[in-house]
This record gives structure tokens, C-alpha cells and sequence, in this order.
């Protein structure tokens, strides 16, 4: 799951300016596109915040603030509407998720997982760097990509310096770490996606979806992963065999031993009585959110546990991850006394700017919706009528990538979903087939050492070529696109 947006790029004085000026602008001069003010007024709010967004030329979360001030005193929506946008209920399942996330940090259940994969890969360089993406992967399915690159980057780097001693040709060596560093980076983006609470995007679709197509069957955290995590799995064995293809092809790398791993695995000796509990309360939580709902698989009909409950649908995703989290701050520590096994203190990391981001993205929706501008929207979106679904997935999935490779993914989502439910409102195509393949694009920033923050914290090994990641990136990026094509198809 992403943790926080990465500055994509540097802080530009001009768009600070901009911003307000575009947004003066739109209120005060006629458009020949439109005769409602409070179309045009939430044109140049949305315009605002987009420039400050892309550009960061403000932190990203102070940018966040704009739509809380004028949405209300533009007379688009009352105060306690916006500011009910900035709670929404799926900020809960972010929050609970985090804490969850916090407490495997703590006991220290990530490097459980990531040394016994990478101890048991093998001895030759394809091996290796397939256990490496492996470990990212699992770990980023629920701890945020940021975090897990953080985790195994200094194990990472161990085996690099450990190579060093049986690789004597550097140009060999560098490209080697190269494809190991690189492998990290995109494992942890690609393990986000299989999972709902695995990065902030898919947590943008999920609410948009849910409340904007009630009437429809809401979307599972089961039922994601059903759809997902064959997708992600099948984009991490794509991006392994890019990775080997462009960076170890024509390298000559014998064996080599991986002892390091092993030895440090073997360090950790048995699980202690904390790990114990919070895996379990970990495990305990995957099974609540995969067994909430009901369940259609072809003609079986497996019955959610919450309809043991007398009001079913109030019991949410967001309910399982805080009532969980809440366990954590409840259950005494075995081995530190006079602590539970999560403190407020421990809990205090949660990414406020993230939670703001969100709640500004969901007002902006709400602005488009009661402004007209959402209508209005639709009715310039005809055209597509005559395009094939196929190739209007495709541009969405293009343009979504590209904006993401230079800013937040988070921000571009933001942005994109009202616009694709307005699109949705005229094509009357599932909306499942526009938001989704949008939601899983967002993620794709491979190219840019700019383009997320584990590529930042790899790059900054110094062992990267920027054309390296580019080259790798883009077909990466390539594949990725194809993949979101054709399981849209499928489903």
C-alpha cells in the first residue's frame, strides 16, 4: 500500500500562482461553454487543485485544503457536506489497515517472511532476484510499498556487497544490483494492486464505485482479490522475466552462495509469543475481510458471516480493520511489560497527508456532482458512444499511466474518477470496465526514478542507470497495460 505521494517533481513558484489565478479567472469571465456559475467556479476550484497537485508546488496535502474552503463558500455545498467527504468511511479501512501494517512492523513478521523466501531461492541470479520480487510482492500486498522497500532494502544491499567477493567485473556487478534493486522496486508496486487495502488507488475506486453505484453489487474485498491477484501475480512474473531479459541476459554469473540469508533467517530463532499473536490477528483479519460478504463462484454460493448479524450491510470492511486494530491496542505484550502490542505512539506514523488527499479527492466529487458539472461533463463525452469499449480502455489506461509517471498516483486517480463516472453516465458501459482498468493504471509508474517512492529509495542506491529503469519501465508499463486489456475482457 502506498504510504505517501512522492514528490514527482520540483516545487514550481509559478504554479503557486497559477493556481489562484486560474480559479479567479473562472469565476469572473464568461465561458462560452457553459452559463452556470457554479459549473465554472468548480471548473477553476478542480483546475486549482490539479495544477498544485501535479506540480506539488505546494505540499500535497495542503493542496487538500482548498476544496474544504471554497466548495462551501462558493454556495456548491454546504459546509457540513465537504467536511462529511473528509471522514468518509473507507479513511477507516486506510487507518486500519496502517495500524495493522504498524504492528507487523513492530514484531518484525516482514523479515520472518522475506529472509525464509530468500534463503530458499537458489544460488544463480534469476533465483535470487525472483525470491527478492517474491518477498516485496507478499509484504506489499499489506504493508505499504514505501515500508516494504524500506524493510528489504538493506538486505538487498547485503547480498550486492556479498556479490562483490565472487563478481570481479563491475560493469557485471553493477547491472546485477541494477536488476535486484530494480525487481525490489516494482515488486512493491505490483503487490499493492492485489488487494484493496494494498494501495491507496484501489481504495479510491473502491469508495467511488461503492457509493456512486449503490444499486449495483458492491465490490468485496474477496471479490478483488479473485480478480486482482491473478492479474498481479501474472504482471510480477512479466516484469521478472523484462528485468532478467534487458539486465542479466548476457551476463556471465556463475553460482553463489546466499549463506548470508540463511544465517540472518536462522538468527531469528523460534516466534515469540508477540509475533505469535499479531500473525494470528493478522491472518484472523485477511479471513474477516475475504469471508464478509457473500461469495459467487460459478454455481457455488458460499453465505458472508455478517449475515449472522441483524443489520449485514452496516458491517463494512473499514468495521473488520479498526475492530482488529483496536485488538492491538487492547492485548498486553509477552515479552516488553507495560506495553501493548500497538502504542499510540507506534500509531501516530499514520500518513495524515494521505487521509487529507483522500478526503479533498471525494469533496471534488462531490462539487461535480452537485455543481452540474458532472452532467455537463457527460454530455460533451457523446463521441465515445462510437468508439469500441476496447480502445476506450485502452486511452484510459494511457493516459492514467502517463500522468502517474510524473505525479502522485494517488492525485491522478483523484482526478480521473469523476471524469470516468461522467463518461460511465453516457456510454452506459459497466462501470466496473472504465473505473477499474483506471484504479490498476495508476500503478503502473515504472519508468521514472521519479515516478514512485520505491523507485526514488532504489535510484538512490547509485548502482541505477536512469535509461536502465526507463527501458525496463516501459515495457513493464507495456505489459501492464495489456494485462488491465485483457482481464477487463475476461471479467
Amino acid at each position: 500500500m502506498s504510504s505517501e505521494p512522492t514528490s514527482n517533481t520540483s516545487n514550481k513558484g509559478w504554479a503557486v500562482i497559477a493556481g489562484p489565478l486560474v480559479f479567479i479567472l473562472f469565476c469572473f469571465l464568461p465561458s462560452p461553454l457553459t452559463n452556470s456559475p457554479q459549473m465554472m467556479v468548480m471548473m477553476g476550484i478542480t483546475i486549482w487543485v490539479a495544477l498544485w497537485w501535479l506540480t506539488e508546488a505546494v505540499h500535497i496535502a495542503v493542496s487538500s485544503f482548498i476544496p474544504f474552503i471554497l466548495i462551501p463558500a462558493s454556495g456548491i455545498a454546504d459546509i457540513k457536506e465537504v467536511s462529511a467527504q473528509y471522514m468518509d468511511p473507507i479513511l477507516f479501512l486506510f487507518i486500519g489497515g496502517f495500524l495493522l501494517a504498524f504492528a507487523i512492523e513492530k514484531w518484525g513478521l516482514h523479515h520472518r517472511l522475506a529472509l525464509g523466501i530468500l534463503s530458499s531461492t537458489g544460488h544463480n541470479a534469476s533465483r535470487v532476484l525472483f525470491g527478492i520480487m517474491l518477498s516485496g510482492f507478499l509484504i506489499s500486498m499489506w504493508i505499504s510499498n514505501t515500508a516494504t522497500v524500506m524493510m528489504l532494502l538493506s538486505a538487498v544491499l547485503a547480498v550486492i556487497h556479498q556479490l562483490k567477493k565472487h563478481i570481479l567485473v563491475e560493469e557485471t556487478h553493477r547491472k546485477l544490483s541494477s536488476a535486484l534493486l530494480i525487481g525490489l522496486a516494482y515488486s512493491a508496486s505490483i503487490g499493492g494492486l492485489a488487494t484493496l487495502v494494498g494501495t491507496p488507488t484501489n481504495m479510491i475506486f473502491y469508495r467511488a464505485y461503492n457509493e456512486q453505484y449503490a444499486s449495483s453489487a458492491p465490490i468485496t474485498f474477496a471479490g478483488w482479490m479473485i480478480f486482482a491477484l491473478p492479474f498481479a501475480f501474472l504482471l510480477l512474473l512479466s516484469a521478472w522475466f523484462i528485468i532478467r531479459f534487458f539486465l542479466l541476459r548476457k551476463l556471465k554469473i556463475g553460482k553463489f552462495q546466499m549463506s548470508g540469508f540463511k544465517a540472518q533467517f536462522s538468527q531469528l530463532g523460534r516466534w515469540n509469543k508477540d509475533e505469535k499473536i499479531v500473525g494470528i490477528v493478522f491472518f484472523t483479519t485477511a479471513i474477516l475481510w475475504l469471508t464478509r460478504a457473500d461469495l459467487d463462484i460459478g454455481s457455488l454460493h458460499l453465505k458472508g458471516w455478517t449475515n449472522l448479524f441483524p443489520h449485514p450491510q452496516q458491517i463494512q470492511d473499514s468495521t473488520i480493520a479498526i475492530s482488529m486494530a483496536l485488538l492491538l491496542f487492547l492485548i498486553p505484550s509477552q515479552t516488553e511489560k507495560g506495553r501493548a502490542l500497538l502504542t499510540w505512539k507506534e500509531a501516530s506514523k499514520l500518513p495524515y497527508e494521505i487521509i487529507l488527499l483522500f478526503g479533498s479527492g471525494f469533496a471534488l466529487a462531490k462539487g461535480f456532482e452537485l455543481s452540474g458539472l458532472s452532467t455537463w461533463l457527460a454530455h460533451q463525452l457523446n463521441a465515445v458512444n462510437d468508439v469500441p469499449i476496447i480502445y476506450t480502455i485502452l486511452i484510459i489506461c494511457v493516459i492514467v499511466t502517463v500522468i502517474s509517471e510524473f505525479a502522485s498516483n494517488v492525485a491522478s486517480i483523484q482526478l480521473m474518477m469523476p471524469i470516468l463516472i461522467s463518461l460511465q453516465l453516457v456510454t452506459n458501459i459497466d462501470p466496473k470496465l472504465l473505473l477499474i482498468p483506471a484504479a490498476l493504471s495508476a500503478s503502473l509508474g515504472f519508468m521514472l526514478p521519479i515516478a514512485t517512492a520505491p523507485n526514488t529509495i532504489v535510484y538512490s542506491s547509485g548502482h541505477i542507470k536512469v535509461r536502465e529503469m526507463v527501458v525496463v519501465g516501459f515495457f513493464v508499463d507495456l505489459v501492464g497495460i495489456l494485462l488491465i486489456l485483457l482481464f477487463s475482457n475476461w471479467f
